[in-house]
């Protein structure tokens, strides 16, 4: 599934270092690295740099920070972590293209899979678009992670410096060592000048994504979920959705071995084919963490046993331990019909010999998947229903 996602290689020069990083256009700044990323960069300088051995990229993308940190100093370790699996998976692809070995790169939301402490410099290109709580989650819980000498070095767009300075002012034991802005970044570097035996905070498990319980009545269907933020249909339906509800309605009753979904989002269809279904297993497959551990999260409180779910934080498909007998897959307009058509010809081949795979999305993307669906003869088209602009096609 990578070269589907390739747009091209970069080149970046800092300081006499040159990279190169294969990008992607589903990536942040994939025509060029950010001024935000370059102007971070440059203000290291201002740190005892040489003395650090150990960093962490918190949202590290296809890499250009952290990688770009490794390649100054390859006695250094730099771990880099981010929710979306596409960027970890391009952030690996740059580190060998580099012949950098000096990293550690995986899928993390927010500081919860990072186990190791005692970082000398923790580094950030704050998203923008994180939502407050995660941002002031991200300034403060740097803490627990850093040696006693460790500094925290972000960079934000302007409109988020009010809210990093008053998280940053709150923090009675934190010292700002440097505050640089251009028209559009501000760059923070600050430690702490007391010891603390805080524990890290979970992003997840506080929840500190949640945004609604919302309970879904649609026809037969009857059941609550709990949304988080940064997710689709956070408060209502979407027509792709329920247009997959009417093809899962339609499926004959006999019982499902193996769920597989992919794109699960805030767990809508997961939850409906597993009240509706029963399966004895359910396959979660997600670039996104939070889209994951969500879905995960309502398909047990309606009921789900949590050793029947496996999720799988990754772009391609797993090795599954049997064919899936049901698919869902609500295609994302992003990826386009290309990314589809070459995961369902994945999907295809772990398909039991009855399986079928219900598809939706606008009707454009539908259209253009099931020509290329007809082209490759691996699936047929089965039933289609369509509603304002929006289709779900059944697959078998």
């Amino acid at each position: 599934m990578q070269d589907h996602y390739f747009k091209k290689t970069l080149t970046f020069k800092h300081n006499d270092k040159t990279l190169q990083f294969r990008v992607s256009q589903e990536l942040f700044s994939s025509h060029a690295v950010d001024a935000g990323t370059r102007f971070l960069l440059r203000t290291l300088d201002q740190l005892p740099l040489a003395d650090v051995r150990r960093v962490l990229d918190l949202g590290c993308g296809y890499g250009p920070l952290g990688l770009m940190l490794a390649r100054l100093d390859k006695r250094r370790t730099v771990h880099l972590v981010d929710r979306d699996a596409l960027a970890v998976d391009f952030a690996q692809q740059n580190a060998e293209l580099n012949n950098l070995r000096n990293t550690a790169i995986y899928g993390s939301l927010a500081y919860d899979a990072v186990n190791e402490r005692d970082f000398d410099l923790i580094i950030s290109n704050v998203p923008g678009k994180a939502g407050e709580d995660v941002i002031v989650h991200l300034v403060r819980g740097a803490r627990p992670f850093l040696s006693p000498t460790g500094h925290v070095a972000i960079v934000v767009v302007t409109p988020l410096v009010p809210l990093v300075e008053k998280t940053l002012s709150e923090m009675v034991d934190c010292a700002v060592t440097l505050k640089q802005s251009t028209a559009n970044h501000t760059v923070f570097h600050y430690h702490f000048t007391a010891p603390s035996d805080e524990p890290p905070q979970p992003a997840f498990a506080s929840g500190l994504f949640w945004r609604d319980k919302v309970v879904v009545d649609y026809k037969k269907l009857n059941f609550a979920v709990q949304t988080a933020v940064g997710l689709p249909e956070f408060d209502s339906l979407s027509f792709s959705t329920r247009l997959l509800f009417n093809l899962l309605n339609d499926l004959p009753g006999q019982p499902i071995e193996h769920l597989l979904v992919v794109n699960p989002g805030q767990g809508h269809t997961a939850v409906a084919a597993w009240l509706s279904l029963r399966p004895q297993q359910i396959t979660l497959l997600d670039r996104d963490l939070l889209a994951l551990q969500t879905t995960a999260y309502n398909l047990q409180q309606n009921g789900c046993p949590a050793e029947r779910l496996h999720s799988h934080h990754q772009i391609g498909l797993p090795n599954v331990a049997s064919p899936a007998n049901l698919v869902l897959y609500p295609l994302q307009d992003s990826e386009g019909p290309k990314v589809a058509s070459a995961r369902l010809n994945l999907l295809a081949e772990q398909l039991a010999p009855s399986g079928t795979i219900l598809i939706a999305a606008n009707s454009h993307l539908i259209s253009q998947v099931e020509q290329q669906v007809k082209k490759n003869r691996q699936l047929t088209p089965h039933k289609r229903k369509k509603r304002k602009g929006f289709s779900a096609l059944s697959l078998r």
